[in-house]
């Protein structure tokens, strides 16, 4: 089971985290710290796969990791998963993010926290693998954009209705209304 998602840049800086288990925030902050600590530590030609941190679960628990220019992507699993298919699980995360943001960069992690996070639960949920397939992933992501697509247009409707309303001038258009004449009544 996955027990966290870590996403920090070069310096620590956390750009996403997701913890599957409750943590209070300053731990969770700590537990970033010390992750950064032991994975930015080794040098990129040695293997992805190293012990979890004292706070993290210890030996009981693994950390495996990719190093992707200004990011490192982490997640710390139990001994039930596999390390290299975490592996494969980071690599197909890392693409579906490159394909939905055209080139992924840290700053697109940052302005659109709400789709990483979105593509991030397609992937997996309280901390289980749901979806590996790319194209799988990215037909849900399309959908959901057509969604809030439609949303916005749905959103908008009131304040088009209120502006059309303006343009309608209607204190003149009662003036304009032409009334026919009635008969008058003589007793």
């Amino acid at each position: 089971m996955i027990k966290a998602i870590l996403v920090f840049n070069n310096h620590g800086k956390p750009r996403l985290t997701r913890f599957y288990t409750h943590y209070p925030e300053d731990m969770q902050q700590q537990i970033v710290r010390e992750t950064f600590h032991l994975v930015s530590k080794r040098d990129d030609n040695v293997c992805n796969f190293l012990e979890g941190g004292t706070l993290i679960g210890g030996s009981d628990y693994k950390l495996i990791y990719r190093h992707y220019a200004t990011l490192y992507f982490v997640f710390c699993v139990d001994s039930s998963e596999s390390e290299l298919g975490i592996l494969d699980l980071i690599q197909v995360l890392v693409e579906t993010l490159d394909k939905c943001f055209e080139n992924v960069c840290e700053l697109d992690l940052i302005f659109h926290v709400d789709k990483v996070h979105y593509i991030l639960s397609e992937l997996c949920m309280g901390g289980m693998v749901l979806e590996t397939n790319m194209t799988e992933i990215i037909t849900r992501i399309e959908e959901q954009s057509k969604l809030e697509k439609q949303e916005a247009g749905i959103a908008g409707a009131p304040a088009r209705a209120v502006s059309t309303i303006k343009e309608m001038n209607i204190p003149q258009k009662i003036k304009d209304i032409k009334l026919p004449d009635l008969p008058s009544l003589k007793f």
